[in-house]
Order: structure tokens, then C-alpha cells, then sequence
């Protein structure tokens, strides 16, 4: 049973790590540790397990660790007695995403808004045949969606931000 959950959590490391490298712009171990790190959670990620399960070597580990550490991806913690680090994931990546991804559909929107504003005086100015009228109701919906979309981000976004439950 532990083996099944361990391959399991290995192929997710995989898939997730993958997909973190082209998100995120990381290198292929430190998108690998990202994903491992998120993978563990609460109880923390040590060095030592992440050199023996990524099957790459202490200074890759350490210099991947610092760089995620430096871009606030992650952050570790000590328990008393105990000389390891525990790495998770910092709360502030997902904000900070969040936040990148409003931004990008507030300038797709005004974009949406510009180009709508501009066929519609076009439709009623230049054109006068019906069927060589720009259609706007792509535009009407994909702004709705982004509004949609953007609301329901921003009502995770102060969860998360208000420490309504981890990551």
C-alpha cells in the first residue's frame, strides 16, 4: 500500500512538476522540487528525502532550494531538537500567481472593450449591409466570462490571503 502511494505521489511529482516548469519558468529539478514540496505539505520536505526521491545530487537539490527560496516559492521551518529543514510551500506563490492572472484578464478585457467599441462604430458607421456587420456577442460574452472568472478568483484570492485553509 505505501509503495502504491509513493509511485502514485512520484507520477504527480511528474505531471505536476511539467506543468510548473512552462507556468512557473523553472528548470526541470526545481519545478520537480516545487511539485514534490507541494506534494508533502504540512509536514515539510526534508533535503535529504528530496536527494534520495528526485534521484539528483545534494548541490542540484541545494541550488535548486535556494533559487525557489529566493523567488518566495518556498520556505522551511525547524523542529526543536531536530537539525533539519522542512520545506513548504509559501502561501504568497499562490497570491502571487492569483494575482499575475487578474492582471492579464484586466488587459484582455480592456482590450475586449476596445476592439467591441470599435467594430460597434464601424457596424453603425461604415457598414451598411447587414451581413458584413461585425458580430459582437463573442465579445459581450467573453467579457462576462472574465468578469465571471475574475470574481470567483479574487473570492479565493482573500481566502487564501486570510489563511481560510492551506494550500
Amino acid at each position: 500500500m505505501k509503495n502504491n502511494v509513493c509511485k502514485e505521489k512520484m507520477a504527480l511529482v511528474e505531471k505536476l512538476g511539467v506543468h510548473l516548469e512552462s507556468r512557473e519558468h523553472l528548470a526541470p529539478v526545481a519545478a520537480r522540487i516545487l511539485a514534490y514540496v507541494i506534494l508533502t505539505g504540512k509536514k515539510g520536505a526534508t533535503f535529504e528525502d528530496m536527494v534520495t526521491l528526485l534521484c539528483a545530487s545534494k548541490s542540484t537539490i541545494s541550488t535548486h532550494l535556494n533559487h525557489l527560496q529566493d523567488l518566495k516559492k518556498i520556505m522551511y521551518f525547524t523542529k526543536t531538537g531536530d537539525r533539519k529543514k522542512y520545506f513548504i510551500v509559501n502561501k504568497d506563490m499562490i497570491v502571487q500567481h492569483i494575482d499575475s492572472m487578474m492582471n492579464n484578464w484586466r488587459v484582455e478585457r480592456e482590450i475586449h472593450l476596445e476592439l467591441r467599441e470599435y467594430k460597434e462604430k464601424i457596424n453603425n458607421n461604415k457598414i451598411e449591409t447587414e451581413s458584413e456587420k461585425f458580430d459582437l456577442v463573442f465579445h459581450d460574452d467573453y467579457i462576462k466570462f472574465l468578469d465571471g472568472a475574475s470574481a470567483s478568483v479574487k473570492e479565493l484570492r482573500t481566502k487564501i490571503a486570510n489563511h481560510k485553509f492551506d494550500i
